[in-house]
């Protein structure tokens, strides 16, 4: 990449220059993060040790925590690093690094949501070919299929912009290493560059996002034909969420990605930043798997097993008595 000999460092954006401002944003960072941490860990930790989960649903829901675990460890850690430290700088090499992951867990993201609606789709509008449709392999070749298509990604937007020349400081307003943060530091024309850019996002949020919604719109057609008010219920309170979450997830993207170089400024393009890179990682958890009666019957088990022995069971046989 040509900018290595002439630049060996980015200073990312700083929150505030106040001492206790900057070890409040450390400790409101690293309790998400842990949050984060810990609830897509359970999840991957119950899915791997329960085999009544071994299921396609729950092989997707294991990779979606796997991205999610990911793209926040990417972005989190050197920002409290630097809050900690009361420092800026990242190294180039660390910087291209940390866009590269990011595209590439953000794009399998995409991707991966694609495959859980066409999943929920064919679980409920087609039951009786959910098995030939989403066997093992089938399942294995999709998720490979997110994996790959968000490496390809990102190698084009990392290589492309990394290889344009910097003339306007190494300064970046962000918190963390975001692509188009990086063309406000380019002296070449990028104008060609910035719009092959924003076509192939744009392209590829919108394709999901259209799939997405399509396939949900069949699956609350089937639902709302369901004889049982129940059944309608808990098929609304998992699809719903759902939803909110791919629509928080396509809009604050696209709005990175489409808002004008010329009239961005830091603290918007912040909030923005956080919405789209740091709550879903956190939330998807709370949304996708804990509500999950399965997941939370099987985490009971495995922490009365694993950390308090015999202490649930005797709680609920307590209060059984009781």
């Amino acid at each position: 990449m040509s900018n290595g000999s002439s630049i060996t460092e980015f200073l990312l954006l700083a929150f505030t220059d106040t001492r206790e401002l900057q070890l409040l944003h450390f400790w409101l960072f690293l309790g998400i993060y842990l949050a984060a941490l810990l609830g897509n860990g359970l999840i991957i930790t119950a899915i791997a040790c329960d085999h009544r989960l071994h299921t396609p649903m729950y092989f997707f829901l294991l990779n979606l925590s796997l991205i999610d675990l990911g793209s926040i460890s990417t972005t989190l850690p050197k920002s409290m690093a630097n809050s900690l430290w009361d420092t800026r700088d990242i190294s180039y090499a660390g910087c291209a690094a940390q866009a590269f992951l990011f595209v590439l867990l953000i794009s399998a993201e995409f991707f991966l949501l694609t495959v859980m609606a066409y999943d929920r789709y064919v679980a409920i509008c087609k039951p009786l070919h959910y098995g030939p449709l989403l066997g093992s392999r089938a399942c294995a070749h999709m998720a490979a299929a997110a994996w790959a298509g968000g490496l390809l990604h990102a190698l084009l937007h990392t290589a492309s912009t990394f290889s344009l020349p910097l003339c306007h400081g190494n300064a970046l307003e962000q918190f963390f290493c975001e692509i188009p943060q990086f063309l406000k530091l380019s002296c070449s024309d990028t104008y060609l560059r910035e719009v092959g850019l924003l076509v192939v996002t744009v392209c590829v949020a919108l394709s999901c996002f259209v799939f997405i919604s399509f396939s949900y719109v069949q699956i609350f057609r089937a639902v709302l034909r369901l004889p049982s008010n129940q059944g309608r219920h808990k098929a609304f309170s998992t699809c719903l969420p759902h939803l909110a979450v791919v629509s928080l997830f396509v809009s604050t993207v696209m709005v990175a990605c489409l808002e004008p170089l010329s009239i961005s400024s830091p603290s918007p393009d912040v909030v923005v930043a956080f919405l789209y890179s740091v709550v879903p990682p956190a939330v998807n958890p709370l949304i996708y798997s804990l509500r999950n009666q399965e997941i939370k019957v099987t985490m009971w088990k495995l922490m009365n097993g694993c950390f308090f022995p015999g202490t649930i069971n005797y709680l609920f046989s307590s209060a059984q008595h009781s």
